[in-house]
């Protein structure tokens, strides 16, 4: 707690005598406060412990308490507000972020498909896959075996609405190609399923398989979060793959009747084949050098971490409290170090101690029942890059002397160090299972190695595209580990998604009329529908914007911006040209049969006594 007289004047020694017998009340946890006068004479600072089991209720105590002191304002700071001010902040934004989320799927919708009943089909598929997904979720938490934060619930929010709404497009296009091919339209919903369900089950799987690297984080909470998207994504595959074909048979030839529908095949997409077809290896040197021009921006998003009371929303009490306490007093008097020294080394390690640079004071701690323990006031706030450098240095000056340094900034020391170990751990091996899967699905090496490293490259690109804007709007690019480790994580992943959705298509092609016009029908056929997906996942993670935490802004702008690299640089122009500059070696080691015969076209005679004939490609006969 912080008094600062309300006119600007110095604090009066009745106030001050106020402030000691209010700091007198405040027990909570069985603390005893002792308010200071600041140097400048202007503010006086009181450490109180708050009750972690009633946070909300014993800060409101404290502050109750404090508020006895004449003619003073009293501001709140420290760890136990602001976790106070994010718990509140969490709960107040839950139903804003799932409207956020939702409102902007329905506007893609409306604009693709222009038919309300198709829009609430989509929207009734994801929030079944959501309701399910919480359900599971909760037994889980409930059984003891997920945890499950507001980190978490607002990831997994977001990822289930965009998931769900991708896999319906790509659902209601291939029933649409099906239905239109088919003179029983009976038989269109379970070709499409057929069709359907290899593509979205891959991509499932290869984001749950991603994000269960997760397990082996050295943090609870990263840990946390994977087993929970994985169940997420399996209940998107389950209900994209059940509720939402029988709700199509259900609704008949109504849920297809629309004014426009992406990915059949119209003239949006012939100029980027015929841009391809022409010219391959251009295509893709220049869309690799715009992927690298972006990758070098990466270095501009830095991983020093953010100070908690920047990341919560401005005018909140712990962030206002802040900057009244760093005006006034060091930057650590509301968190202190806590260094455990043996008894007798004691007065060696004190003196150590108050000679680090970055420390403010030292002082025994007169009410623990430990004798050992001191109390290091940090110059620079608990949480940020200073103060983890001071904890470095001090750790180092007392190496060999038995003593332990403990507190806030302890924590957020080591839980830094611990995410740059994940990174090295969980980034490779993210890599290592998409890579897996993709060999699984496609049945080749060379291919699957291509799209990693496509995804590679987009991912920075991301990184320097985000870091770029974050500067331009919010003045600093500056991030925390985790949001670099999460977004990693979900580009590759989400990334190499789209590329299973146009590259199980263009198999098929090819499997018939060869590599070249399998890239040409696979492109034309899923163009506007992977477009349309990319846009949709983009706008849900773009809605973690109204969430109270600054870094879970940055993954939802991270994530958004390399979706949207992905879905109209990556997979509509870089691997459909790289797949034809190479042709059938993009298969290797398999061999692809439509590359044995040239995918020419024949001649059908017409009808009799006209002299016509139609042209009828390989893979229409295969079809056929």
């Amino acid at each position: 707690m912080i008094w600062t007289q309300e006119s600007g004047d110095p604090i009066t020694p009745l106030q001050q005598h106020a402030a000691q017998r209010a700091a007198a009340q405040l027990t909570n946890a069985g603390s005893k406060a002792t308010p200071v006068l600041s140097q400048d004479g202007d503010a006086l600072v009181a450490v109180a412990a708050a009750d972690p089991t009633r946070l909300a209720e014993s800060l409101a105590e404290n502050r109750e308490a404090a508020g006895s002191v004449p003619g003073a304002t009293v501001h709140l700071a420290g760890p136990a507000t602001a976790q106070a001010d994010l718990e509140d902040a969490f709960a107040r934004t839950d139903g804003v972020l799932l409207a956020v989320a939702l409102g902007g799927v329905v506007l893609i919708l409306l604009l693709v498909y222009r038919s309300v009943l198709m829009v609430v089909l989509v929207i009734a598929s994801a929030l079944l896959s959501l309701a399910t997904a919480c359900a599971a979720l909760y037994a889980g938490a409930s059984a003891g075996w997920l945890m499950v934060d507001g980190q978490v619930q607002g990831i997994v929010f977001v990822l289930v609405i965009g998931a769900s709404t991708d896999y319906a497009l790509l659902l209601v296009a291939r029933y649409r190609e099906e239905a239109g091919r088919r003179e029983g339209k009976e038989e269109a919903m379970p070709a499409a399923c057929r069709a359907t369900a290899p593509p979205v089950l891959a991509s499932a799987a290869t984001v749950a398989c991603a994000m269960l690297t997760l397990t082996l984080a050295t943090l609870p909470a990263d840990r946390g979060l994977g087993p929970a998207v994985a169940i997420a994504m399996a209940c998107c595959a389950v209900t994209s793959l059940t509720f939402l074909p029988a709700a199509l048979v259900l609704c008949g030839p109504r849920a297809l009747r629309s004014e426009a529908a992406p990915g059949q095949g119209d003239g949006l997409w012939e100029r980027p084949v015929r841009v391809i077809q022409r010219h391959p290896r251009r295509t893709w040197l220049i869309c690799l050098a715009l992927l690298v021009a972006g990758a070098a921006l990466s270095p501009m998003l830095e991983q020093d971490g953010v100070p908690l009371h920047r990341a919560l929303p401005s005018g909140t009490t712990s962030v206002v409290g802040q900057d009244v306490l760093a005006r006034h007093f060091a930057g650590g008097t509301a968190s202190p170090l806590l260094v455990v020294a043996p008894l007798a080394e004691k007065s060696e390690v004190s003196r150590t101690v108050a000679a680090t640079p970055g420390i403010a004071a030292v002082s025994a701690d007169s009410e623990s029942s430990a004798p050992g323990l001191l109390l290091a006031t940090l110059k620079d706030p608990p949480d940020s890059p200073e103060a983890r450098s001071t904890v470095g240095r001090l750790r180092t000056s007392l190496a060999g002397s038995g003593a332990l340094v403990g507190g806030q900034a302890a924590q957020l020391t080591d839980i830094h160090d611990a995410a740059a170990r994940d990174h090295r751990l969980i980034m490779p091996l993210v890599l290592g299972v998409v890579l897996l899967v993709l060999i699984v699905l496609l049945r080749c090496l060379l291919l699957p190695l291509l799209l990693v490293a496509a995804a590679w490259v987009s991912l920075f690109a991301a990184f320097g595209a985000a870091a770029v804007v974050l500067r331009l709007f919010w003045g600093s690019s500056t991030t925390e580990p985790a949001v670099v480790l999460f977004s990693f994580v979900f580009l590759v992943a989400l990334g190499v998604d789209y590329n299973v959705f146009l590259v199980h298509r263009v198999r098929q092609e090819a499997l018939a009329s060869g590599t070249a016009a399998g890239v040409r029908e696979g492109l034309l056929r899923t163009g506007g529908v992977i477009t349309a997906a990319g846009l949709v996942l983009a706008a849900t993670f773009a809605a973690l914007g109204v969430m109270p935490l600054l870094y879970l802004a940055q993954i939802g702008l991270i994530v958004g911006v390399g979706v949207l690299v992905d879905s109209l640089l990556v997979r509509v122009f870089l691997v459909p040209a790289l797949m034809t500059d190479l042709g059938s070696r993009v298969w290797w080691p398999s061999r692809m049969p439509g590359d044995r015969v040239p995918a020419s076209v024949s001649t059908v005679p017409g009808p009799a006594g006209t002299g016509a004939g139609t042209e009828v490609s390989t893979a229409d006969k295969a079809r056929a």
